[in-house]
């Protein structure tokens, strides 16, 4: 087994290695910023975890950070990137390389995942240059400012979005950020937070968007609706003319966020979208929810919310507002735990945790901003290193419900498979694509189980460290804890049950995911 120490010499060497060939500023461990968790539907799917693990790589010009992209040994190593200083269109260049696709005058996260960029120091402004994502998951994007990207006049940059994403991107955290722009599109501005051409899985919390003719999108077009799962909570949309967001399609959970001055109108849900809009604050605006625009219908979920001063459009042609009464004309099932404080101090809890430059300030759910306790790059090992669980649980009583039944997952590594789990076979096994991901045992009819047994392949004891249990079809959390072997909870009837790791050293390689009635 690898020592603690040489296990920290060797990331020392790699992170060197690595600062000389990009240029960058290898960032002491001590300047690390903290990154907390994912919250929302990122934390779905597997899980955004962005660059943890990786090595830290400070930046302070946008060519900087495509030369740390482009350093690494493959377009999926994990890195975090510290940014500090201004980012713009001076110094921002294409960089070359097998592990990345960059471009001048954006910055490009294209074909690559397992990536956190966040703003350090003294703050990390991105002036008039956009965050371009395509092809891209496990991205994190936190405690950074993007202001005034243009798509037409001068400067142009990521067609005029903040923070674009597209064409197959997954989970991707955005937090604590400060987007805005200086007007709408006839002065050259699109998007704040647009996503299209199926991107799924994202949460953006905690941050603010402002000065815009548009908040951002789910969807380029009625018949683009390939996009959701998406969370927005604790942020401020202020001075926007719409667009807060627009959905077309999808599902998407609205919540605890603070609207101020929406001029045209503010949650557009159409083209079949569907929103759970909850504990929001809405102060000086019109229009705040309903389907605009189009006479292709969305809806809605709506509770607890707060209308201080809103008005509203008399309805009718493509103008189909909520109203003062805000009924509900759905439901939405969230799969993830959460905390929504009460509409009435969403103000009080934003304007003191939302943005760039707050200290990464969350609420606790109880109206109160708490500071998160730093996540550390390199994590200092006991004196020892720990002793693995057993290989060889001894499981429960009965019959593994696992045989001859169905598996799948959110991802798979190269020669493994979902049917691994369930073939009694020590020898093969089934892996994620990268440190998290999720694994799931199915039936065709609803089967009640009470405890399950994870047994780790041989060579990769001690690999899983934090998990989730969950119930697959509406993902209700069953159970979490640390540590392959039995694991016991209430009886429950389902039809998928899925163990879901959110938390690896190594390789994590599960040879048997068995499942017992009790």
């Amino acid at each position: 087994m690898e020592r603690p120490l040489a296990r920290r010499l060797q990331a020392a060497v790699a992170a060197l290695a690595l600062a000389a060939a990009t240029g960058a500023v290898l960032a002491a461990p001590e300047a690390a910023a903290a990154t907390g968790s994912a919250t929302g539907y990122a934390t779905q799917n597997g899980g955004t975890t962005g660059g943890a693990g990786g090595q830290t790589v400070r930046a302070t010009t946008g060519t900087q950070i495509h030369e740390a992209l482009c350093g690494r040994a493959d377009s999926d190593t994990p890195i975090v990137i510290e940014v500090e200083g201004t980012i713009n269109h001076g110094n921002t260049t294409k960089v070359s390389g097998s592990s990345c696709n960059t471009a001048a005058g954006v910055i490009e996260l294209k074909q690559i995942s397992n990536v956190t960029i966040v703003g350090v120091g003294s703050g990390a402004v991105f002036d008039q240059l956009g965050i371009h994502l395509r092809e891209a998951g496990n991205i994190i994007i936190q405690n950074v400012t993007v202001r005034n990207v243009k798509k037409s006049g001068s400067p142009t940059s990521n067609g005029g979005d903040a923070i674009g994403m597209e064409s197959g991107v997954r989970n991707v955290w955005v937090d604590h950020t400060t987007l805005e722009a200086s007007g709408g599109e006839s002065e050259g501005y699109d998007g704040l937070f647009d996503m299209k051409a199926d991107t799924q899985y994202v949460t953006l919390s905690y941050s603010i968007l402002r000065n815009s003719g548009r908040g951002g999108l789910v969807g380029s077009s009625e018949s683009d609706r390939s996009n959701g799962f998406v969370t927005y909570h604790h942020n401020l949309y202020e001075n926007i003319d719409s667009r807060a967001p627009l959905l077309r399609g999808g599902i998407a959970h609205i919540y605890n966020n603070h609207y101020v001055k929406l001029n045209e109108s503010g949650i557009n849900s159409r083209a079949g979208a569907r929103a759970k809009v909850e504990n929001n604050y809405f102060e000086d605006s019109k229009d705040v929810l309903g389907t605009f625009y189009t006479d292709e219908a969305g809806y809605w979920q709506v509770s607890g919310n707060t209308l201080d001063n809103v008005t509203w459009s008399d309805p009718g042609g493509t103008t189909n507002p909520a109203g003062p009464d805000m009924k509900s004309t759905t439901t939405v099932d969230i799969p993830y735990a959460y905390r929504a404080d009460s509409a009435g101090c969403v103000p009080d809890v934003v304007g003191r945790t939302a943005g760039a430059d707050k200290g990464l300030k969350v609420s606790d759910g109880n109206c109160t901003p708490q500071t998160p306790t730093p996540t550390p790059t390199d994590p200092t090992p006991g004196p020892t290193d720990p002793t693995p669980g057993p290989t060889d649980p001894t499981p429960p009583t009965g019959t593994n419900l696992s045989i001859g039944a169905g598996s799948d997952g959110s991802s798979k590594a190269a020669g493994t498979s979902y049917g691994a789990l369930r073939d009694g076979d020590p020898s093969t096994y089934w892996s994620p694509a990268g440190p998290t991901g999720s694994a799931s045992i199915k039936w065709a009819s609803a089967t009640s189980v009470s405890a399950v047994v994870i047994r780790e392949a041989a060579g990769s004891t001690g690999a899983v460290k934090g998990w989730r249990l969950l119930d697959g079809d509406t993902g209700t959390v069953l159970t979490t804890g640390e540590g392959a072997g039995a694991i016991s909870f209430p009886r429950t009837s389902l039809r998928k049950i899925t163990f879901e790791i959110t938390g690896s050293t190594g390789t994590p390689r599960i040879a048997e995911f068995e499942t017992y009635a009790g």
